[in-house]
């Protein structure tokens, strides 16, 4: 148990000072993730996006890390909803992502995501990221509570 929280302390040492981190504009981690994204296509439902993996998205190993590939299903995932006409401001229910292969720096990518269903509260899409030879690096189902937008 002891080496669980040294690892969780080791790696949440300072490294920036917190005044600088607390000056980062709120939709930081966003622009992070998604900078240099291209949108390829939209249609109803559907969307599919290519991304050439930065540098700054992999972890340790040298390849994309986990939780940049769960961000990138949690933004494209969302915004998928507004291809089937739903004005979404609501948040993430559920999210399931198995990583079937990896990428490395500078690979280029497809995210493609797909809405399976829309219902008054609740909207679920599946969300794939892929090789560029169609080896898929992780599948993805991601379940959304569409807020109902108010009148007043």
């Amino acid at each position: 148990m002891e080496k669980a929280r040294q690892m969780l302390e080791a790696a949440a040492e300072e490294t920036v000072p917190t005044p600088s981190l607390d000056a980062i504009p709120s939709r930081f981690y966003e622009a992070f993730v998604l900078r240099g994204l291209k949108v390829v296509a939209v249609e109803p439902r559907r969307i599919r996006c290519s991304l050439s993996v930065p540098p700054r998205l992999l972890n340790t190993g040298k390849f994309m890390h986990g939780g940049a590939t769960a961000s990138l299903v949690d933004l494209i995932g969302s915004a998928v909803f507004y291809t089937a006409g739903v004005q979404t401001k609501g948040t993430p229910l559920e999210m399931s992502v198995a990583y079937l292969d990896a990428a490395f720096a500078n690979e280029e990518i497809e995210i493609e995501a797909k809405v399976l269903r829309t219902g008054k509260a609740v909207g679920v899409a599946t969300v794939e990221l892929r090789k560029k030879n169609g080896k898929i690096i992780a599948h993805a189902r991601y379940t959304k509570y569409l807020a109902p937008t108010s009148n007043l």
